[in-house]
């Protein structure tokens, strides 16, 4: 990897992209960016205990967007839900832990 500060932003840029994946949303751009660094932390906080984790990316997106706010942190499970158009992301983090955050008035 270059020295410069371009490839070291490069290797992090990269290493966050393995670390986390978005698999699908409809959110708008920044609450999408917003959402998944909130995510991200939440997991990283509360590594062994994803109702914790839950609960603080639920209140916080309570907080910044408005109540009706929905979590669900874990491994191997499925979902249908409705929800309001355009507040709706699923992304996985660190592997095989799934993250899906909706809003539903």
């Amino acid at each position: 990897m270059a020295e410069t500060g371009d490839g070291k932003k490069e290797e992090l840029d990269y290493n966050m992209l393995c670390w986390f994946c978005l698999q699908h949303t409809d959110m708008p751009e920044e609450m999408r960016v917003e959402a998944m660094e909130l995510c991200v932390t939440a997991c990283e906080k509360f590594t062994s205990n994803n109702e914790s984790a839950a609960k603080m990316i639920k209140e916080s997106m309570d907080k910044k967007f408005g109540s009706s706010w929905h979590v669900v942190i874990g491994e191997g499970f499925g979902f249908e839900v409705s929800h309001e158009v355009r507040n709706l992301l699923y992304m996985f983090f660190g592997g095989s832990l799934a993250v899906c955050v909706w809003k539903c008035s």
